[in-house]
């Protein structure tokens, strides 16, 4: 998967939260986005996930195409890459996973029905079932309570497992340590580790224990 972002900005009236950005992000590699507090960096974010539109340039989404078979030496046939393809903008979001604290979770559902009812529009990683990633963010007690009753940390948790876990090419993390304890921060450290390998990851934050995995960093500040 690869996003390209192509003299990219957004503005809401008439201030511009960033502009003239070019840059690429691909499959395989760790971003941070950093930048001060209200510089616009969950903005950029939602705008990559495709959330929001741009208000300038182009947000360009590719992945991998299928191998074409090609006749080789002696008649034998031989897998060709496709090479990259691109994605319409209304099929974006099956390759995008994303965990923000400003996003909702169905809190009348009980944990076990929130992950089933996920899974029904966006699958799981093949290798997990349900109760496995419930015991992974140590939920196991409170899988059938109603989420309503999760203390801000538990919901933090359901959050990072039910984008984690999403069968996904990009995972894009919003500032995904908000309301851990020690604990779990030290989880989302290594869910993180264990879980995204090969994926392409994008961390908004300007805590570092949120990014430090990160091979790449922007700073929103530079697009100013």
């Amino acid at each position: 998967m690869r996003i390209t972002l192509t003299d990219a900005g957004k503005r809401f009236n008439r201030d511009w939260i960033f502009r003239h950005l070019h840059y690429e992000f691909t499959e395989g590699h760790s971003y941070a986005i950093t930048g001060n507090n209200g510089s616009g960096k969950s903005t950029l974010l939602q705008a990559i996930a495709g959330a929001i539109g741009i208000s300038e340039g182009r947000a360009r989404y590719e992945r991998a195409g299928q191998a074409v078979p090609e006749n080789v030496r002696g008649g034998a046939l031989q897998e060709v890459p496709a090479g990259l393809q691109e994605i319409p903008p209304e099929e974006v979001f099956k390759y995008i996973s994303l965990a923000a604290p400003y996003l909702d979770l169905v809190e009348e559902m009980t944990l076990t029905e929130f992950l089933q009812f996920h899974q029904a529009f966006k699958p799981f990683q093949p290798t997990l079932t349900i109760p496995e990633m419930i015991s992974l963010i140590t939920l196991e007690a409170a899988a059938h309570k109603q989420i309503r009753y999760y203390s801000s940390g538990m919901k933090q948790r359901v959050k990072l497992a039910q984008a984690i876990f999403s069968d996904t090419s990009v995972l894009l993390l919003d500032e995904p340590c908000t309301n851990l304890d020690a604990d779990g921060i030290a989880l989302y450290q290594r869910l993180v580790n264990e879980y995204c390998g090969g994926k392409l990851v994008i961390v908004s934050s300007n805590d570092r224990q949120e990014y430090e995995f990160c091979d790449k960093t922007l700073s929103i500040m530079d697009y100013k």
